[in-house]
């Protein structure tokens, strides 16, 4: 499987990373250097990358004043929780760059906005057909270790070394059985 990075240029990296957590109700956390920080999501999938201006000699991330930010990039996020996800932009800035509304081409609700460095973020919900798939997957229970399960595993363990310690003793006995002193 391949993935892309998208990696963005920003000021701020903590603050900026701090926006992103919010707009997608994730936890709070810092990024793991001052100067870059990844927002990942819940199975670990690197959503954006975020880079301080200037810091490494990367040629499209020396200034931004070389370039307006976000000229010829949309970020573009789809999200399995629309409603929260409209509630928790309108919190983060004044006015959205673009209200909720239907998108014609993907037939899915979105709206925009900008971050604190200027560059256009657009959150699209999932297709009926994709939240229906994300209702199967979430929670899946199959898949998560509960603690009746654990206990389960437990159990089987005892029971195997109760069965291997049992099957041990029998072939001692039947060898001392078999075993004369004549």
């Amino acid at each position: 499987m391949k993935r892309t990075w998208t990696i963005i240029g920003v000021r701020d990296v903590p603050r900026s990373f701090q926006w992103y957590q919010s707009l997608f109700s994730q936890p709070s956390t810092a990024p793991a250097h001052s100067d870059f920080g990844q927002l990942l999501d819940s199975d670990g999938t690197v959503l954006l990358c975020l880079h301080e201006w200037g810091v490494e000699n990367h040629p499209s991330l020396t200034s931004p004043d070389h370039g307006t930010p976000g000229n010829g990039l949309l970020l573009f996020f789809r999200v399995d929780d629309y409603g929260a996800a409209l509630r928790r932009a309108r919190a983060l800035v004044p006015r959205l760059a673009e209200e909720p509304h239907v998108n014609p081409n993907t037939r899915t609700k979105e709206f925009s906005l900008r971050d604190p460095d200027g560059y256009y973020v657009t959150v699209s919900s999932l297709s009926p057909a994709e939240l229906a798939q994300v209702a199967k997957q979430r929670p899946n229970k199959r898949l998560q270790p509960t603690k009746a399960r654990a206990r389960v595993r437990q159990l089987a363990a005892k029971r195997l070394r109760a069965f291997v310690a049992e099957a041990l003793i029998v072939r001692r006995q039947r060898r001392l059985v078999g075993f004369s002193f004549t």
